[in-house]
């Protein structure tokens, strides 16, 4: 396994619709490994494949720190049911967060590590999660959708000031 640099805003590769994957293969596989340490390594709940620079449609995500990775390679998101706005940062746009609506549940399907496609029910953080890393197969940021973008540190003053 190996970390790799993460792709800010303003790199092109972050606006470019993803590829299929196809085939699981060991490469594939030692890719998300490599995704997932660098995630780790940075305290991310998600990674895309573009965020490393790979445009391939797979991302990885572990919305909770006591779960397993979930490894969505070629994912579709199949349906949405309700919604909920909540802040969401990003490993590509550091130092920034931002207020976004989304899905409240959502069902997608992918392919697993082993080659196996699944059917995924997420609610609530995981479902967000799971848009926010989907939206990088296609070219989209958070800040494309987001409403009051802000700096961490304005953030905290303003929940201070609230509290």
């Amino acid at each position: 396994m190996a970390t790799r640099q993460i792709r800010t805003d303003g790199d092109d590769i972050l606006r470019k619709k993803c590829k299929p994957v196809g085939e699981v293969s060991d490469r594939t596989r030692e890719t998300l490994s490599d995704m997932l340490e660098t995630m780790e390594e940075e305290n991310g709940v998600g990674i895309a494949a573009p965020q490393v620079g790979i445009m391939r449609r797979m991302f990885i995500a572990k919305p909770y720190e006591d779960q397993a990775p979930y490894y969505m390679i070629d994912p579709e998101i199949l349906s949405e049911e309700g919604e909920t706005i909540d802040k969401e940062g990003c490993l590509s746009v550091p130092g920034m967060i931002g207020t976004v609506k989304r899905p409240q549940k959502i069902i997608i399907e992918a392919t697993n590590l082993d080659g196996d496609r699944q059917k995924y029910t997420f609610e609530d953080f995981e479902a967000r999660v799971m848009c926010h890393e989907n939206d990088h197969l296609n070219g989209v940021l958070y800040t494309d959708i987001a409403t009051d973008i802000m700096t961490l540190e304005e953030a905290t003053r303003l929940a201070e000031e609230e509290n």
